[in-house]
């Protein structure tokens, strides 16, 4: 059997002393899940939110109420504020967040399902990509994580 990505996110993390969180929307904790899914992972995640409502995501990561008003929750923006504020309020080097329309329902013409947005913020600043995912619920929300963490990956140094 291969090793699997968690794995070499945790690889790397361990190699290089790094600490990570996690700020998920659509994805449910499924991140969070497959990181600590890895033996030892204790020594660099952090911890992480899963801030389905608006409201959570403005009390535990500190997204403006603003930026929800004006971008709303699957936007960029937001997606940046979430890392932002999971990195800073866990005290890690590397936060990866998502939010995005896992589906079936939810989806507008402007953010259809499987729109989703991946940020990691790390020392070096922070990224954010905009996907457009196909598949069912299960499958958005495995193709979202398996994104974030490939990002993760890149984004360690």
């Amino acid at each position: 059997m291969g090793t699997t990505l968690e794995e070499h996110v945790g690889e790397k993390l361990r190699k290089t002393g790094g600490t990570v969180a996690t700020a998920e929307s659509c994805t449910g904790g499924l991140i969070s899940h497959l990181i600590t899914n890895v033996p030892g992972s204790s020594a660099y995640f952090m911890g992480g939110a899963v801030t389905y409502s608006n409201e959570a995501k403005v009390q535990l990561l500190g997204v403006d109420e603003r930026s929800l008003e004006e971008y709303g929750a699957v936007s960029e923006q937001v997606a940046r504020e979430m890392a932002d504020g999971a990195r800073e309020r866990f005290s890690t080097d590397y936060a990866v967040a998502c939010t995005g329309v896992a589906g079936p329902t939810g989806g507008t013409d402007d953010k259809p399902v499987g729109l989703v947005y991946v940020a990691v913020a790390s020392p070096g600043g922070t990224r954010v990509e905009r996907c457009l995912l196909e598949g069912d619920r299960e499958q958005i929300k495995h193709r979202t994580a398996d994104r974030a963490l490939t990002m993760l990956l890149e984004s360690i140094e």
